[in-house]
């Protein structure tokens, strides 16, 4: 429970110093201010319970009529007091899930943490971390939060009330000996909420695990099916719907295990609190019921004090109506603080490699030994300088490294050791896999810099350039309307050229290419290499390939290949070892 305290106060903490956090604080502060408004409203309606039906007692119509108004004002002032704190909770949720929401991508995006965390078992899903758990966690804790420190005070009111009105005793008669309990309304409304306290959580225990796994399957089950919806060609060509489906049925049904036995124990649980919650407001009705009879109560005076013990009650009780939200708000709460936390490690983590920036024209690799994430050395590179404006050709049979190591020099590959240093001057990667944003054709060509940066007309005549100008033609240009075609309708070879005009775009002054022209025919890859060099003629290539990139001018080549080193130049920074 400490553990799980000490989780929430961290998660509000980010949220209050976030964007517009102090604002959310203040605002919430209000909505406190105004529970304690309504409590007093709440008191006020209690007190009228007891002039209302005296009036009925004595027959007294005018003083009837006249407190039938109170009520309505009480009612009114009540309402308004609702409404004002509900709109108020919904923007400090609004606030707090911005900050909330800002913290996570900061903790998510820094220093590469998604990449690192994309192989860690200990998270899962975390899309549905920052998109899902931060909406649970600041909606619950905005209202159970509020619930506990304005129960707090309002118990505190209550019972002070009721004390006041229970002046009688209750006397019983047990095995032959009178005993006298004074003011045994007051005494038996913790104890009645204390039994109903302890069933509550031994029927309900098991929900805060149980809703735990059901929103980590649903989540699964929603990211295989966004999964398959940035494969539609490779599903519909390989015939693959009887094989998504029975992945669907397969998930879906890890779904409706869990919740059969979610919905089996809130059903348990039902059977307790429903019929607790159907019984608070007449169990003290029936306690205060001998006091009447006696004569020690008028009708206003038992309706008054039914009404104070209720109230008591229903404060008493907010862990059991409450129990089901306290077990999400629970569940929520350590799956965002671990993901966060989690994030936040990788974030801090060092890499084996030690990685240098350095001025100068020259990418320097000393001692580099590329690992599998189990230790086994890939590649062992002794030396090697890359020099401005030459290109480099990696070669070698795949498995062997080369791309690994792309991502060792890129910052990304943690397993390893050596010296790597690059200029200052960010370079360019281009992975295997094109990666295409949520956007139209002009976002994609220059990403991830802003289309509006360009001139006008200036990212058509490079799409144009590297062979995309039908795309253009179809949908009538891209630089001023911004309606262009999405970049997801184009075939393989069409995405490399796209990737080819972002290098246009970029104009990077060090370039590492893995595979950027493998679905193109050889004299496509020539023209798309030449005009590489012809626009970029002082960039640094390194270039990963099966086959020698045509069309860049002079290579020096390092050929990586299990047991063996081939080299042009037989230079002895050149010499390339892989185990």
């Amino acid at each position: 429970m400490i553990r799980l305290l000490r989780q929430m106060a961290w998660l509000v903490s980010l949220a209050v110093k976030g964007p517009g956090g102090k604002i959310g604080l203040f605002f919430f502060a209000c909505v406190f201010v105004l529970n304690i408004v309504s409590i007093q409203i709440n008191l006020k309606l209690i007190a009228w319970n007891a002039a209302f039906f005296d009036a009925l007692q004595k027959l007294d119509a005018s003083e009837a009529a006249r407190q039938v108004g109170v009520f309505f004002l009480i009612i009114g002032s009540s309402a308004a007091v609702f409404l004002v704190a509900s709109y108020l909770r919904k923007i400090v949720q609004i606030r707090w899930r911005r900050a909330l929401t800002s913290a996570s991508l900061d903790r998510w995006l820094s220093n590469k943490s998604y990449w690192h965390l994309a192989g860690d078992t200990r998270i899962d899903n975390p899309d549905q971390r920052i998109a899902d758990d931060c909406r649970i966690f600041v909606e619950k804790f905005t209202q159970e939060g509020l619930d506990v420190a304005g129960n707090i005070i309002a118990l505190f009111s209550y019972v002070t009330l009721l004390w006041t009105l229970s002046t009688f005793p209750l006397a019983l008669v047990l095995a032959g000996m009178s005993i006298e309990i004074p003011r045994y309304m007051v005494w038996a409304a913790p104890i009645y909420v204390a039994i109903g306290s302890v069933v509550a959580h031994l029927l309900g225990r098991p929900l805060k695990r149980l809703t735990f796994e059901q929103q980590k399957r649903e989540a699964d089950f929603r990211f295989s099916l966004a999964r398959m919806r940035e494969a539609y060609d490779e599903v519909a060509l390989a015939g693959g719907e009887a094989a998504e489906r029975r992945h669907f049925d397969g998930r879906f049904s890890r779904i409706i295990d869990n919740w059969r036995r979610l919905i089996g124990r809130e059903f348990i649980l039902g059977i307790f609190t429903r019929p607790y919650m159907s019984t608070v407001l007449r169990i003290p009705l029936f306690l205060a019921l001998p006091a009447f009879l006696a004569g020690k109560l008028t009708l206003g005076g038992l309706m008054q004090i039914a009404n104070a013990f209720s109230n008591v009650v229903t404060t008493l009780s907010w862990f059991i109506f409450s129990y089901r939200d306290l077990a999400e708000l629970a569940a929520t709460t350590s799956r965002l603080s671990n993901f966060l936390r989690l994030a936040e490690e990788q974030a801090g983590r060092q890499s084996s490699f030690e990685h240098v920036r350095e001025p100068g024209d020259t990418v320097a690799l000393q001692e580099v030994i590329v690992r599998n994430p189990e230790g086994r050395p890939l590649v062992h590179l002794p030396e090697l300088h890359i020099r401005r404006g030459e290109c480099i050709w990696l070669s070698g049979v795949s498995g062997a490294g080369k791309s690994t190591l792309l991502k060792a020099i890129a910052g990304l590959w943690p397993h390893g050791e050596g010296r790597i240093a690059t200029p200052v001057d960010l370079p360019f990667f281009l992975p295997q896999k094109p990666y295409l944003p949520l956007d139209d054709l002009a976002a994609a060509a220059v990403y991830p810099h802003d289309p509006r940066d360009f001139p006008p007309g200036w990212i058509e005549n490079v799409l144009a350039k590297v062979g995309l100008s039908h795309r253009l033609i179809a949908t009538g240009g891209v630089a001023e309307s911004g309606t262009a075609e999405k970049p997801q309708g184009l075939s393989g070879g069409e995405m490399q050229r796209l990737m080819i005009a972002r290098l246009l775009a970029i104009r990077p002054d060090w370039a590492f290419l893995d595979e950027p022209t493998s679905a193109l025919d050889a004299q496509a890859e020539r023209d798309l290499f030449a005009l590489l060099r012809e626009m970029l003629p002082l960039t640094t290539f390194v270039v990963v390939a099966h086959r020698e990139p045509a069309g860049l001018g002079p290579l020096r080549r390092v050929n990586i290949a299990p047991g063996s080193a081939e080299v042009d130049d037989p230079s002895p920074t050149m010499n390339v070892l892989t185990a």
